[in-house]
């Protein structure tokens, strides 16, 4: 059904057009369906996350149609037809192979898997020797979930506060190595809008994620409601608003807890969340006493459990980036 390929001085008024120019963002990667998978690596090791799935390699994800292009976006999908699979449903997860420090991350994102019992999909961004260097989860949610979750993980010493953030956003827990990292200081969120099946009936939207030394923000606009200089290709991210989340404070050093990271998309099932939480959904449970028993029984309900991308932009500040080039006008002197 989805297409596959896998595919010295200066006057003054040249130093005041400078100084403009370096302070807006400009584009350092686009990944969109011209270069996505090219851009992008396929794990196919065991979860980490202990998933009832199989993540699987980029040829073997080529011939079953799990991953492709399709209408101009980036098909990352499910195995929706086999039952009872031994090693668990095959799915696939993809990591950039640039990593980052700080930037602009803007995805325009049309669909994501719904809002389903049994389904962990994520959009996130992590470091080396996790979790040294930090974990950042923009999107992520389990089981029937409606709304979405936003999350830190770091080693010891760093807490979180999201004063700023949306009204409806509600912190966790401020520790963002509570539980070893393996829990982080997470918020939810309240607009259906903004994760699975409600996301979906409005054509999905975008999600940014600004990360600089004093905080990381992440913000979220419907479909009908993308801001002027993000079509425009030119974001400025003071002109949206109050992000959904934004974390801060003066608990944690940011450059100390999140450096290199690579961009991933995923969905798994059940494992060390959606799993463990399904005795406590009475609508999950009543679907079968255990969630890989009927992630295996009923692949039908997965066929919504895809992923399709429009493009991934990363920006960066100019100023930082011109400063990290060493071509930084100099103040003019007389």
């Amino acid at each position: 059904m989805h297409a596959s390929q896998l595919v010295m001085r200066l006057g003054a008024s040249a130093i005041c057009a400078a100084g403009i120019a370096n302070a807006a963002y400009s584009v350092k990667d686009t990944f969109d369906s011209t270069n996505f998978f090219s851009e992008f690596n396929f794990f196919s090791g065991d979860d980490p996350t202990g998933g009832f799935v199989e993540y699987v390699s980029a040829a073997a994800a080529n011939l079953t149609s799990l991953a492709g292009y399709s209408n101009n976006a980036v098909y990352l999908g499910v195995d929706h037809v086999t039952s009872n699979p031994a090693g668990g449903r095959s799915s696939v997860r993809v990591t950039s192979n640039n990593a980052y420090t700080h930037g602009l991350f803007i995805a325009d994102i049309a669909h994501m898997p719904g809002s389903t019992c049994g389904v962990w999909p994520a959009f996130w961004t992590f470091g080396p020797n996790w979790p040294s260097s930090g974990e950042i989860d923009i999107i992520e949610g389990v089981n029937d979930q409606t709304t979405n979750d936003i999350t830190l993980h770091t080693s010891a010493s760093c807490t979180m506060s999201t004063s700023g953030s949306l009204g409806g956003t509600k912190l966790a827990d401020p520790n963002c190595n509570s539980g070893n990292g393996n829990n982080g200081c997470g918020t939810t969120t309240t607009d259906t809008r903004n994760y699975g099946s409600g996301f979906n009936a409005i054509g999905g939207g975008v999600y940014a994620m600004d990360w600089t030394s004093s905080h990381i923000s992440v913000y979220f606009f419907p479909r009908s409601d993308i801001p002027a200089d993000i079509t425009s290709g030119k974001p400025n991210p003071s002109s949206w608003g109050t992000p959904t989340t934004t974390f801060g404070g003066s608990g944690c050093d940011i450059d100390s807890h999140f450096k290199d990271h690579n961009i991933v998309f995923d969905t798994t099932f059940c494992g060390q969340w959606a799993g463990q939480v399904w005795d406590s959904n009475q609508h999950c449970k009543a679907l079968a006493p255990t969630c890989n028993e009927y992630v295996g029984k009923n692949p039908q309900a997965f066929k919504d459990a895809y992923w399709m991308v429009n493009s991934v932009k990363v920006y960066q500040d100019g100023s930082a980036q011109k400063r990290a080039e060493g071509v930084i006008p100099m103040p003019f002197m007389a």
